[in-house]
This record gives structure tokens, sequence and C-alpha cells, in this order.
């Protein structure tokens, strides 16, 4: 168990996390909220915007700043490229109560994708389970993708962490007075490494707060035998969608419909009926 106590210190906590809560949002058409206990008395807000019950499963942890209901315009555009999308908040985002810490944030994170499963199963959701993190919630997939790579089909990052020391640095830590080293930070390479499972990893070309560098790095470490890699140009790190547009949407699936064996031609022959051709 790696000891992220360093990290956990409270004037560094400040600097991770950025807490933003809010009540709890009117549910967009076809989603519906799954809260999940993941310790007594800390409940976790998710919510799972379907497409359908054999389609594949995204679950989603969100970057920093971000709540499950800022994805209430984004998980229809996941579902209209044919993917169900599950939002994770972290502790003390959204309506999740709780105070966050790394150790807190990893350790519901494992909690959440076990519970996640067993709700997919409960449900007849047949589709395969992909991890996704965004920014901060590469940490968390990442992380999961090393305990459960047999559990899931693949691992998306978009803006992801390699080194931690570089976003300390950025976001005004003082890592000499901590006598700071990566093996205290969050370890995304060392972790990366150990990955087999298929990997995509996409950046935005003008992200500034993460750069694309990070992303490369990832990329060069990733232990997938089967990993994609792309960067968007003219993307910052907060304009992903906005910049991709229906693209962004479109690669995403086209990675899943490849890792899943569900090519084109496979999809047109499941939805042709052989005797009318329609």
């Amino acid at each position: 168990m790696q000891n992220y106590s360093k990290l956990d210190q409270p004037h560094n906590l400040s600097s991770i996390f950025y807490p933003r809560p809010t009540e709890i949002t009117p549910l967009p058409k076809n989603a519906v909220d799954v809260p999940i206990e993941t310790e007594p008395g800390v409940t976790i807000g998710c919510r799972f915007h379907i497409h359908g019950l054999d389609s594949p499963n995204i679950l989603y942890f969100h970057g920093n700043g971000e709540t499950v209901s800022d994805y209430d315009d984004i998980g229809p555009l996941y579902n209209h490229a044919g993917m169900n999308l599950l939002v994770a908040d972290f502790r003390g985002y959204g309506w999740s109560n709780g105070t966050p810490t790394v150790s807190a944030m990893l350790d519901d994170a494992d909690v959440i994708f076990c519970k996640t499963r067993d709700w997919l199963k409960e449900n007849s959701h047949s589709g395969a389970l992909f991890l996704m993190g965004r920014s901060l919630g590469s940490v968390s997939a990442i992380d999961l993708a090393t305990q459960y790579g047999d559990a899931i089909k693949g691992l998306i990052l978009e803006s992801a962490i390699a080194d931690t020391i570089p976003l300390a640095k950025s976001l005004g830590m003082n890592l000499d007075e901590m006598n700071f080293t990566e093996e205290d930070g969050f370890r995304n390479i060392q972790k990366i490494e150990t990955i087999k499972t298929p990997t995509f990893i996409f950046h935005g070309a003008r992200d500034e707060i993460i750069t694309a560098v990070e992303a490369e790095k990832l990329q060069s470490f990733s232990g997938a035998r089967t990993k994609e890699f792309m960067v968007i140009p003219g993307a910052d790190h907060n304009s992903m969608i906005l910049t991709g547009g229906r693209l962004y949407f479109e690669t995403i699936k086209t990675f899943i419909d490849k890792v899943t064996g569900m090519t084109n031609w496979r999809r047109r022959r499941k939805t042709t009926n052989k005797y009318t051709g329609e």
C-alpha cells in the first residue's frame, strides 16, 4: 500500500483539491443516480447516462473543480456516440460528503469500481467496462487499472498526469521543505508501466496546466500491448471537447470498437436483417 502522507498534509490538500459542493440537479433524460457509500457516513454521488444494456460502459473520473452535474450535457453526447457513461465525484464535490484526501480518493475509487461492476451486473448491463480519467481523475483510473486489469477492456486517459512534481510546483507546493520526491507522489509513470490493458491517451496541444510532454511520457512508459496516442491541435486543458467536437466522441468510440472487436463491418452485419437487407 503506497503512503500518500506527504500529499495528504493539510497545506498540500488545499492546493490539490478544489471541492465545489452543489445540490442534486434534476436528472437528464436517460440518466439515473447511483449513490455509492464508500465507508460509513461517506456517500459519493455518481450519475449514469445510459445508451443501452449491451453498450460499452465507461466509468469516468473527472478533473479537479468539476462535479458530476457538469456532465449533464456531456453524458448525452457519449450516449449519442453509442456509449454508457457513469461519472463519479470525489469527496466534498457535488452532492458527495466527506473531505477529500489523496488516500481517500483512491480508496473510494476502489469501492466505486467494485460496486459499479456489481450494479451493472444486477441491472443487466452486459457491455464491456472501460476506465477513463481526466486530469486529476487520471490518478484514480490508472490506479484501478493496475488492480483490475482483468476486469476491464481498456483505459482511456485525457489530459492525464505523468509526474507529480511538475504539477505540484505549478500548484505552488513547497517541495523542498517536504523533501518531496516522485516516490511520494501519484506514481502514475511507475503504475502505467505495469498496465497491459489496451490504453488510449489523448491531450491538448496547448495545455499549460499539464503539458503534452506529460502525455508523451505516459505513452512511452505504457506497458500496454495495444496503445494509441493523440494530441488535439488548438486544445488546452479545459477545451478538449469544445475543440474536438464530434470527433472527440467518435475517436473514443473507435478505440472502444477496436478493443472489443466491434468493427464497422460487424456492426453493419449485426444490425442488418438477413431477409430484407435492412
